[in-house]
């Protein structure tokens, strides 16, 4: 399945740059973002529409509702689980 043409999913690297942390903040509250063992972040237009969050003991994904069904939430899953 492909990503909607304006969206790219990357694995930016640990830890997050502040543009970054403050988006997955937003998008994932609860994550220990100190913390993170690997993060996979949905762009669109230059904004964070979605995340996959992983650390020690637990995850996380979110995806803003309008961007939902489109593949983005298998894409950040599979950049996620992606080895160094």
């Amino acid at each position: 399945m492909s990503l909607p043409a304006r969206v790219r999913v990357t694995r930016p690297p640990l830890p997050l740059a502040p543009a970054l942390r403050v988006a997955a903040a937003r998008l994932c509250p609860q994550a220990p973002l100190g913390s993170l063992n690997a993060a996979a972040l949905a762009i669109a237009g230059g904004a964070v529409i979605g995340a996959h969050l992983l650390w020690d003991g637990g995850e996380v994904q979110f995806l803003e509702t309008g961007w939902r069904g489109r593949g983005i939430e298998e894409a950040l899953a599979g950049a996620v689980a992606q080895k160094n």
